[in-house]
């Protein structure tokens, strides 16, 4: 269906439909000016074939017609396309069954005989009320698949890892969304990913098509941090030029987000802590407490136990914020999942560049996994994200850079490995056997791979060989030594 627009009256598709010849010709007549497409018809079931191949803006029908009547012809057109707004002809006598008419789901009516400037009138109305109309529904619709975009990318299925930490955190999360009001404390380290978890928490429940609202507690100053929550009326304080809603409005209906909540000041805390008792929220400057509907999702690095011990924060908003907790491991304890996270992060960074052919070989994927990431899962984005840029698609081991004097167990393989020469390493001497006295023949094994990549600068293939063994199966052997 074509869209509508009113700025004067654009190109848009009229059908008329009346058992009068003489009625349709003055409709057209009068509806030339305008300049839209005019269909005529005396039979109402010749309208609605054409309405369903063709399709038309407005239909303009008598209400009374041998065969099917107006509002007969009002249901049928409805029941083909709802956007299809239709307008009603009637004499003195139909004045009431004009008005039944509209009241199921005709737009308007005017009566006979057509005046001229009362059927341009009534089109130009028709037209604005269908150009708003379908405009809110695009825009509903481009909601809708922002809302469903999101989901896609902050879901569940945004949770990368196949680790058996991972599979318990996403079953944590598929369990909480069908309790929607529980309060969550999201625990881990700086760069675990503790946003994504609450986005996951966010988007997997009935929530999801209501706002998510997050707010980095540490980086708000304690003299705005109950006008960010709460908001403020018009000349609460210096600056307030206009009423502002807080973070607490701003969620109605879905998720707020404290990030770092350790680090709020001990006086929000218990400002907080009645908001999340009650429900109601009060402005700054304002006389009336409001109710809102919103889940509270908070996260923080710190040892809350330690905080409330030391007194720096409450014990009752610790227990209130943690009615279920959710702990997120660091990298260094699901080592598995770093080859595809570090697979992830390569054809999200590829995608954004314009590179194609992007892959990470073995050697680089056994180089990213020698490393405790103290940074966690945002330094290995960032790690894998230089090394995109450096080598242009293909990452190998030499492109994969730590920190400077960084402690990880596979350093080597982040060093060159020789390809114009393509010489044999000697490797025999590094991969002797371990001191005397060890007998342990998982420690035997693992001692051994770890000197032939030692003794091969850290080239895969060429360990493989020295080993006795495919390159695939010393892959998985790094994998299981590093978990």
């Amino acid at each position: 269906m074509r869209t509508l627009a009113t700025a004067g009256i654009p190109k848009f598709s009229v059908a008329c439909v009346d058992d009068d010849h003489d009625v349709l010709r003055l409709l057209e007549k009068y509806l030339a000016p305008l300049k839209c497409s005019v269909r005529t018809f005396v039979d109402p079931a010749k309208c609605l074939a054409a309405l369903a191949s063709d399709g038309f803006d407005i239909i303009i029908t008598d209400l009374r017609m041998p065969g099917m009547s107006g509002v007969e012809l009002l249901a049928a057109v409805k029941k083909l396309n709802h956007t299809t707004e239709v307008i009603i002809v009637t004499g003195d006598a139909d004045q009431k069954a004009a008005i039944e008419a509209v009241k199921h789901g005709a737009f308007d009516f005017f009566e006979k005989p057509v005046c001229k400037d009362l059927l341009i009138e009534a089109v130009k109305r028709t037209v604005r009320y269908a150009t708003a109309v379908r405009e809110r529904d695009r825009l509903a619709e481009q909601l809708s698949m922002l809302s469903e975009s999101e989901a896609r990318q902050w879901g569940i299925e945004a949770m990368v890892g196949s680790s058996e930490v991972m599979r318990r955190l996403v079953g944590e999360i598929r369990k909480l969304k069908d309790f929607p009001n529980t309060s969550v404390l999201i625990l881990g380290e700086s760069g675990t990913g503790k946003e994504l978890v609450a986005r996951a928490l966010h988007y997997a429940g009935s929530r999801k098509n209501c706002p998510f609202v997050p707010l980095n507690c540490a980086a708000v100053p304690a003299d705005l941090a109950e006008s960010t929550l709460f908001g403020h009326t018009k000349g609460s304080f210096t600056g307030a030029w206009a009423d502002k809603k807080g973070h607490f409005d701003m969620a109605e209906g879905g998720t707020l987000f404290l990030d770092e909540i350790g680090d709020m000041p001990q006086l929000m805390q218990a400002k907080l802590l009645r908001v999340l008792e009650d429900g109601m929220v009060m402005p700054v400057g304002g006389t009336k407490a409001h109710s809102v509907d919103v889940r509270v999702v908070a996260a923080t690095n710190a040892d809350l136990n330690a905080r409330v011990a030391e007194r720096k924060f409450r014990n009752d908003l610790f227990y209130r914020l943690s009615s279920y907790v959710i702990n997120v491991p660091p990298l260094r304890e699901r080592r598995v999942d770093i080859p595809v996270l570090a697979n992830h992060f390569l054809g999200m960074f590829a995608s954004q560049m314009g590179i194609a052919g992007h892959e990470m070989t073995a050697e680089a994927l056994v180089a990213v996994q020698g490393y405790d990431y103290p940074g966690n899962v945002r330094e290995l984005k960032n790690i894998v994200e230089r090394a995109l840029i450096e080598s242009g698609g293909v990452v190998a081991a030499r492109h994969i850079h730590f920190p400077s004097g960084a402690d990880h167990d596979t350093a080597l393989l982040s060093q060159p490995v020789s390809a114009a020469t393509n010489e044999t390493v000697e490797a025999t001497p590094e991969i002797a056997g371990p001191e005397a006295g060890t007998f342990n023949l998982q420690v035997i094994e693992d001692d051994t791979i770890r000197r032939a990549l030692k003794g091969t600068h850290g080239n895969a293939s060429e360990a493989a060989r020295l080993l006795g063994i495919g390159r695939a199966k010393l892959y998985r052997r790094l994998v299981i030594m590093r978990k």
